[in-house]
């Protein structure tokens, strides 16, 4: 293929509620929409991951634009892509820009998986007609506020439930969650707010039979989380510190943790994203997908990302309506007793919802290719 459109819109999404973590609360999501075309008319989707503010990681929905305007864009412009595969050694020069990487080239899949007439999951080489989903819940302002909420996400049959914790708001909120609820398949996420000083406080997180702890030390740590880890009876889930397939290799050597997040975004692209998978599978480390608050594009690209067979565990990816009061994409992602069926049509398997995409649009730049 050759691209020769790609247009950029930034888009605003309200959320039905804030959701709060450790390290910020997000009330509106912002983010960016690729559309690229190739020279036959097929259009692809991609989605950056992005927040406003560099709290998860250094990048930001202007960073992207930034890297997508001046530097990935004009490179892919001017290049024959046989497979997208191909893209991250073209991005090679460019350093670390994940998200923004991931985005464009999540169109990229997306444009051939259609060429190829298979949906992406298949493409990707995924073998599953639906996917498990669990649902992950931020900091609430009471106890009995979160449990309730717990409930609710039960009832809608989730198949596990993540809770934010940072100092302070740790290990007696899974305690009441715990005496409430026994048998709840639970974990938590604290978002690199701990440090090995915090070693007394994890540990009486071990009594409460937690599915895992995700990212309890810093962003960009294998090295103390190896000890940490054999302090702990839980496993440790890295999700932050993973930002390639070295990472993920260097983890797993050190004995840093016993489960993996892959986030499509973090690690700079589906291809990327495959790459973790397989050498987690080789290495008998489950691995799920986690969640950035996606809109609908996002979303679709993390359902066929599950469909691989080392996701063994639920993801973050619930339906639109968890978050949105309308999503960018129909139909929107439906979650039905905590499955969501993998779709089978050509590409991600879902189409822009145009009319809500102009609603939210605050700005759009096309770029075009001068060699045809």
């Amino acid at each position: 293929m050759k691209l020769t459109e790609i247009t950029l819109r930034h888009l605003k999404m309200p959320m039905k509620a804030p959701f709060a973590t450790s390290f910020g609360t997000v009330a509106e999501k912002e983010l960016l929409l690729i559309e690229a075309m190739d020279e036959s008319g097929i259009t692809g989707w991609g989605e950056t991951v992005a927040f406003v503010a560099p709290w998860y990681t250094e990048e930001t929905v202007q960073t992207t634009w930034h890297m997508l305007k001046d530097f990935l864009i004009p490179i892919l412009l001017h290049k024959e892509i046989k497979h997208p595969d191909e893209v991250s050694a073209l991005f090679a020069s460019i350093r670390r820009n994940c998200m923004a990487k991931a985005s464009i080239e999540g169109a990229v899949w997306d444009i051939y998986a259609q060429q190829t007439k298979q949906s992406l999951a298949q493409a990707l080489g995924g073998n599953k007609q639906r996917i498990e989903v669990g649902v992950s819940v931020g900091i609430q302002s009471s106890t009995a506020k979160l449990i309730e909420q717990i409930k609710e996400h039960m009832h809608n049959g989730y198949k596990r439930v993540k809770v934010k914790i940072k100092p302070d708001y740790d290990v007696e909120v899974v305690r009441a969650i715990r005496t409430e609820l026994p048998h709840l398949p639970l974990m938590v996420d604290a978002n690199s707010a701990y440090t090995l000083n915090d070693i007394n406080i994890l540990q009486q997180l071990d009594a409460y039979n937690l599915l895992m702890i995700e990212q309890p030390l810093a962003t960009d740590d294998i090295v103390d989380h190896a000890t940490l880890q054999k302090q702990l009876q839980t496993p440790i889930c890295l999700d932050e510190s993973i930002t390639s397939v070295e990472d993920a290799r260097k983890a797993i050597e050190l004995g840093s943790c016993g489960v993996i997040n892959i986030k499509i975004g973090r690690v700079g692209g589906l291809t990327e994203a495959k790459r973790i998978h397989d050498l987690c599978q080789n290495n008998h480390i489950p691995v799920w997908c986690g969640g950035m608050l996606e809109a609908g594009i996002g979303r679709a690209h993390n359902i066929a990302l599950t469909s691989l067979s080392n996701f063994v565990l639920p993801g973050d990816t619930a339906g639109s309506s968890h978050y949105w009061y309308e999503d960018i994409i129909v139909p929107e992602v439906k979650a039905i007793n905590g499955y969501i069926d993998v779709p089978q049509s050509a590409g991600i398997g879902y189409a822009p919802n145009r009319a809500v995409i102009d609603k939210l649009t605050i700005s759009t730049e096309v770029y075009r290719s001068s060699i045809i």
